[in-house]
């Protein structure tokens, strides 16, 4: 999921963030540890993913927007008529119909208010479908291409 801002205000948005309120669903069921339950799965949210002091295998790294809030991530100051690249890799867990919906900020807590023109908090949303299993596809082996549709073997490779 990518998001793009734009500051076209004249002076420059101490942290610009983002607070996505999509991610997750509750869930009434009953004897649940939890009852906010997973839409999407967040495998590395927005920003450089930190180097690490000494080597090892990151999984799911956090991604170097990450901020103590839950679903906000910040990626710091945005000059005037500059534009900043939110992007979140994400796997779905749940298959349904949902709505995206994600606020700007000019910064996590303080006096910076981020404001669009007539004044209005910059918001969004946009709707997602989520399919209950991925298409069938393959690897063509003439090609090495994904290609729609279920391999049978023999009938597209040629020998020669």
């Amino acid at each position: 999921m990518t998001l793009q801002v734009r500051n076209t205000s004249t002076s420059t948005i101490p942290n610009l963030a983002v607070t996505v309120d999509a991610f997750s669903y509750v869930s009434n069921f009953p004897e649940l540890a939890s009852s906010k339950r997973p839409i999407w799965v967040v495998e590395q949210g927005p920003g450089a993913v930190p180097k690490r002091p000494v080597q090892s295998q990151a999984i799911s790294p956090p991604g170097g927007g990450q901020t103590a809030y839950v679903n906000t991530w910040a990626l710091g100051p945005l000059a005037s008529g500059h534009t900043q690249t939110f992007t979140w890799r994400v796997t779905p867990v749940k298959s349904g119909i949902y709505n995206v919906h994600y606020t700007i900020a000019a910064g996590l807590a303080g006096r910076s208010r981020a404001r669009l023109a007539n004044g209005a908090i910059p918001h969004g949303h946009f709707k997602v479908a989520i399919a209950p299993r991925p298409p069938a596809t393959h690897v063509n082996p003439e090609t090495g291409q994904v290609e729609r549709g279920r391999y049978v073997p023999g009938t597209s490779v040629t020998t020669g």
